[in-house]
């Protein structure tokens, strides 16, 4: 009888850490160390601007198999567009309106979502973090409670503290949590993936905009606020449809109206 994969390994496979823009390429090479000391193999690099380097291989002192298994692409949309979770890695701020979690409770809730499909844990640039339009993206912030006197942290560092937290909640994982999905039922509609609810939030901005939904005000405020809510709701694919098949009646009404005024 085949072995079924251990609930570490299931779940560690799931979970990927992103670097955005990283302007350091020692950065990422101490970032992929980071990760193998914390058993945690996949390193996604988007847009790096000095990347492949030597600098980085050296800096991953053995970690050399993450950073030539790493995919690079051009926008965090990309590297996280089959996630079920994201986590945004911030400072303290309030430009976005983001549940914010602290390490080891983010820690808790990546594994146990990685139950259910991809996670993605993103890190920003060392100077300017991540752009208000990048932390749209994710679901939740988290914020490392550095002493407030020095709290400058070293992108690498930063890495470390979430990859250890990751580790110490994969470990703490009960042998039935691998199975905890199957457990739900054949047939059982899996969360959205991040290119779905993207696809859902674009055709709702549209909706909006063909019932004439903000009245000339402007929208980003309105759409914001949607985001939270539907993110908050954590929707299947069935639901996802659902919504997107009201979408598509709204829209077509809406052309309906319009052709009858004309």
């Amino acid at each position: 009888m085949k072995t079924s994969e251990n609930p570490f390994d299931a779940h560690a496979g799931r979970i990927r850490i992103v670097l955005v823009g990283t302007q350091h390429p020692g950065n990422i090479g101490a970032a992929a160390r980071a990760l193998k000391t914390m058993g945690l193999s996949r390193l996604v690099l988007v847009a790096p601007e000095n990347y492949p380097s030597d600098e980085a291989f050296r800096r991953a002192a053995g970690a050399d198999d993450l950073l030539a298994d790493a995919a690079v692409v051009a926008t965090l949309a990309e590297a996280v567009a089959d996630c079920r979770f994201v986590l945004g890695c911030t400072a303290r701020s309030r430009r976005v309106a983001l549940e914010e979690l602290m390490p080891r409770q983010a820690a808790e809730r990546a594994v146990a979502r990685a139950g259910e499909g991809g996670v993605a844990l993103v890190f920003g640039r060392e100077r300017t973090g991540l752009s208000n339009e990048e932390l749209q993206l994710c679901h939740a912030s988290v914020h490392i409670p550095a002493n407030p006197d020095y709290s400058s942290l070293n992108l690498a560092a930063a890495v470390q503290v979430l990859a250890y937290e990751l580790r110490l909640a994969l470990l703490a994982l009960a042998p039935a949590a691998a199975t905890a999905t199957a457990a739900a039922g054949p047939g059982r509609e899996g969360p959205a993936s991040h290119a779905q609810l993207e696809g859902f939030f674009a055709q709702l901005g549209d909706t909006l905009d063909d019932v004439d939904f903000h009245k000339g005000r402007a929208p980003d405020s309105a759409m914001r606020k949607l985001r939270r809510l539907f993110l908050r709701a954590d929707l299947n694919e069935q639901e996802v449809r659902l919504l997107r098949g009201i979408l598509s009646d709204a829209q077509r009404m809406a052309r309906l109206a319009r052709a009858g005024e004309n």
